[in-house]
């Protein structure tokens, strides 16, 4: 029972032991720990506020890479836009061309289709003319000595010439 009702020699001398040891430790210990408490608590908060920042600067950033993709995306969109409209003009400029280049083929076909008509044509009277004069040489000579046949005959021969 003499642990629950110490003496007052013991009291004494643990209240002496404990207030030098609480001076000590006042004097000594609780600054450096409170200073410690102190830089810790700065460290914390200098960290917080480094967080806070580097957060704002990610978020900053963020909507930075948005807009540069959404710049891009634009960007792609009108080179798109301008290939696509480039092909088309140069379609359109070969296509026109080519029906050019048809209708002029067309045209010196039937130039030279024509030429060589009229050539044949040309050709064809020619020998009819030959045909006619060969013709008209052996009659007259063959009727050289009837007059009247022979005008009637010349005659005949200036009509079918007017007709055809």
């Amino acid at each position: 029972m003499q642990l629950l009702t110490p003496e007052l020699g013991l009291l004494i001398w643990t209240l002496l032991a404990f207030i030098v040891v609480f001076f000590i430790l006042g004097k000594f210990a609780w600054p450096a720990i409170t200073k410690g408490l102190r830089e810790r608590e700065n460290s914390i908060s200098d960290s917080l506020a480094t967080a806070e920042r580097v957060k704002a600067e990610m978020a900053q950033m963020k909507s930075e890479n948005e807009a540069l993709l959404a710049k891009a995306r634009e960007e792609r969109a009108q080179l798109l836009k301008e290939a696509r409209e480039m092909k088309d003009k140069i379609i359109n400029e070969a296509k026109d061309q080519a029906k050019t280049e048809a209708n002029k083929i067309i045209t010196e076909a039937q130039a030279a289709i024509n030429a060589q008509k009229m050539a044949a044509l040309t050709d064809v009277k020619n020998q009819v003319g030959k045909l006619v004069i060969d013709v008209t040489e052996k009659v007259l000579r063959k009727e050289l000595t009837n007059k009247e046949a022979q005008e009637a005959h010349i005659s005949g021969l200036v009509n079918d010439v007017k007709l055809n």
